[in-house]
């Protein structure tokens, strides 16, 4: 009996010691999947606000303020932070048919992060898209 109480104590303190070695990667691969989801969801977010923001700037006669108001509206129903809005042309009313039309969006990772960007720190993503004007 005294045998059988010895060998659990020692298999308890392994499951301590597995637990304290195996504990910090879990965290660390759970926290680096967020992370990456949320760079994911950031992409895909600037990559919709700047295609919506080109839809509106192809109409002839667009408007610059409508683009980027088109833009605007996206990213801050999506929460995204500190981000630019650029067009080529400043002005898509001067387009004629055929002209292609820009719009580009960045913002950067950190303040758009679940986690406090640890690893995306510093880095900016910006996606854009080209129309061509009707």
């Amino acid at each position: 009996m005294m045998q059988q109480n010895r060998r659990r104590k020692k298999r308890a303190g392994a499951a301590v010691v597995e637990l304290a070695v195996c504990l910090p990667l879990l965290v660390l691969i759970s926290l680096a999947t967020v992370e990456a989801c949320a760079m994911i969801y950031l992409k895909q977010s600037l990559k919709i606000a700047a295609y919506e923001g080109a839809r509106v700037g192809m109409v002839p006669g667009a408007d610059p303020t409508n683009v980027l108001a088109q833009s605007d509206l996206i990213l801050v129903n999506r929460d995204i932070a500190d981000y630019g809005v650029t067009l080529s042309p400043t002005d898509p009313s001067s387009l004629q048919p055929g002209d292609f039309f820009r719009v580009s969006v960045s913002a950067p990772c950190t303040p758009n992060s679940l986690i406090g960007g640890w690893f995306y720190d510093g880095r900016q993503f910006t996606e854009s898209v080209e129309v061509m004007a009707e």
